[in-house]
């Protein structure tokens, strides 16, 4: 009869209830070196602030970028519309001039020299409203690649 309850009691000692999470994760971060914990929440904080001026930064780079690209197009809209009164300008010469002209052959020398004159001046200011955007968009971009060629160097000085 005595083996019942030594039996009994074994049971019981074996199945002891299961440990809580206070006691397997939070009583022993509260045993850890209080200077440990210190340093672990100040790395916390600096790298939260390193972040934080990471991102304000960056948003620097977007506005530094979007103000050039803001100017630069409206440089490129004037310089655009310059082009345009000055071709209508032109059309409304060639009008009056070859409503004055006093034949057929006159009107159509007029009529091909201007075409010529024209066209030349079109593929001019082509080639210059296009190296004004190329060189607009290199303006814009720069600050947001001096920002990428940053991120990619802290990123190796990390790894």
């Amino acid at each position: 009869m005595n083996e019942k309850p030594i039996a009994a009691e074994r049971a019981r000692e074996t199945t002891a209830p299961a440990p809580t999470l206070y006691e397997t994760a939070v009583k022993p971060t509260l045993a850890i070196d209080p200077t440990t914990r210190t340093q672990g929440l100040n790395t916390m904080i600096n790298s939260t602030k390193d972040f934080v001026a990471f991102g304000k930064a960056n948003f620097g780079a977007i506005t530094a970028s979007g103000k050039i690209w803001a100017a630069g197009v409206q440089d490129l809209t004037k310089q655009f519309v310059g082009t345009a009164m000055a071709s209508y300008e032109e059309s409304i010469a060639l009008a009056k001039a070859l409503s004055a002209a006093k034949s057929v052959k006159e009107a159509i020398d007029l009529q091909s020299t201007h075409g010529m004159a024209s066209i030349a001046r079109a593929v001019a200011e082509s080639k210059s409203l296009a190296d004004a955007s190329v060189k607009l968009t290199e303006q814009a971009m720069a600050p947001l690649t001096a920002r990428v060629a940053l991120a990619v160097e802290s990123l190796a000085k990390a790894a």
